[in-house]
C-alpha cells in the first residue's frame, strides 16, 4: 500500500497528489487574500494554505479537485499542516483518478446493508418495522454512500451506515444489560436518527451543507419524512409520535441541536449511545496520528483536548 499523508514525519518533504476536500478563502493581515485548503488522500487529510490567490485559483484549487504538490510536513501552533511550495491541477496524463483518494468505511456495504436489514427484521413491532424498512428502502442508496458529518466523525465515504452499523451492535449489547429496553424503539431511532442526512449534505466526495441542510437541518427533515411515511404506510399509531421524538432529541440538550430532551427512556439511551460511537470514532483517529509516548492534535468537538497514548500501546 502507498503512503499516505498522514504517514509523514514532521519535517518530511513530500511530492504527493492529493484530493481538495473543502477549500475556504480568507484574508491575510497584509490584506492579500489565500485560501485553506483540507487535502486528503485514503489515510485522512491535512490542512494546508495557499498564499496570494486570484479569483481563477479560487476555481481552480476548489474543492472535489486532484492536485500535485511539493511541500513539507510541519508543526504549526499543535496541529500538522502541509507547507506547500509547489502546487499545479492533475491532469489526465497523471493517471490518478477520484477513488484513489477517498476515504471509505472499514467494512463493505453489502455487509453493512445485510446486518442493518437483519436488525429490522428481528423488530416485533410491526409498525415500527414498517416504518423504518420503507425510509432506508426510500434513501438506500445515499444512506450506503454518505458521510455521516462534514467534520468531526465517521466523515468519510460510507461513515453514515458504519455509524448506524456501530450503534446497533452498542445497542444490541446494551439492551442485553437492560432488559427493560424497548429494542424496537432502540434499533428503529439508531437507523432513523442521521438519516435525514441524506439529503441536508451534498454527497458522499467532499460533502458540504445543501439549502435544506443550512435551512432546516438533518433532525426537521427527518421528523418530516417520518410523518409523510406514516401517511402513505397508514400508520397512525403513538409509534409515529415516539419515533419522531427519537429523532428530535437523539443530541441531548438544546444547545446541542435538540429541539426537545430526550423523554422516554430508549431516547435517553439512544443519545449515549450516538454520543459514545462518535467520540470514539474522533479519538481513534485523532490517536491513529500519534506515536506510543506522544499526544493528538486537540480535538476541537471534544472540548479542545489533547489526547496522549500510552507507551505500552501497541
Amino acid at each position: 500500500m502507498a503512503k499516505g499523508i498522514l504517514d509523514y514525519e514532521i519535517g518530511d518533504q513530500v511530492e504527493v497528489f492529493l484530493l481538495i476536500k473543502s477549500s475556504s478563502k480568507g484574508i491575510a493581515s497584509n490584506g492579500k487574500p489565500f485560501l485553506t485548503l483540507i487535502l486528503q488522500d485514503q489515510s485522512g487529510d491535512i490542512e494546508a494554505k495557499l498564499w496570494d490567490v486570484s479569483e481563477g485559483d479560487e476555481i481552480t484549487y476548489g474543492a472535489e479537485n486532484i492536485v500535485k504538490v511539493l511541500g513539507d510536513i510541519q508543526n504549526y501552533r499543535g496541529r500538522t499542516q502541509l507547507k506547500i511550495r509547489q502546487i499545479r491541477p492533475s491532469s489526465t496524463s497523471d493517471g490518478v483518478q477520484l477513488s484513489d483518494f477517498l476515504e471509505t468505511a472499514p467494512i463493505g456495504q453489502d455487509e453493512m446493508s445485510s446486518k442493518i436489514t437483519q436488525y429490522i427484521f428481528d423488530m416485533k413491532n410491526p409498525n415500527i418495522q414498517r416504518l423504518t424498512r420503507h425510509l432506508l428502502k426510500k434513501h438506500h442508496q445515499a444512506f450506503l454512500e454518505f458521510p455521516a458529518a462534514t467534520k468531526n466523525h465517521h466523515e468519510f465515504v460510507s461513515g453514515l451506515a458504519y455509524h448506524v452499523v456501530s450503534m446497533l451492535d452498542l445497542a444490541k449489547a446494551i439492551s442485553g444489560l437492560y432488559p427493560s429496553l424497548d429494542t424496537d424503539l432502540l434499533y428503529a431511532g439508531v437507523i432513523l436518527h442521521d438519516l435525514g442526512k441524506v439529503i441536508e449534505l451534498s454527497g458522499p466526495v467532499a460533502a458540504s451543507y445543501t439549502v435544506e441542510g443550512n435551512l432546516l437541518g438533518h433532525i426537521t427533515i427527518m421528523v418530516t419524512e417520518i410523518g409523510k411515511a406514516a401517511e402513505e404506510l397508514d400508520i397512525s399509531g403513538e409509534e409515529v409520535v415516539i419515533l419522531q421524538h427519537l429523532v428530535l432529541s437523539h443530541h441531548g440538550k438544546a444547545e446541542w441541536g435538540s429541539p426537545k430532551p430526550p423523554m422516554i427512556k430508549e431516547a435517553e439511551i439512544l443519545h449515549y449511545i450516538d454520543n459514545l460511537d462518535a467520540k470514539m470514532n474522533m479519538l481513534d483517529r485523532a490517536l491513529a496520528r500519534v506515536k506510543p509516548g506522544e499526544f493528538s492534535e486537540r480535538v476541537f468537538a471534544l472540548d479542545n483536548r489533547s489526547f496522549y497514548k500510552p507507551v505500552f500501546h501497541k
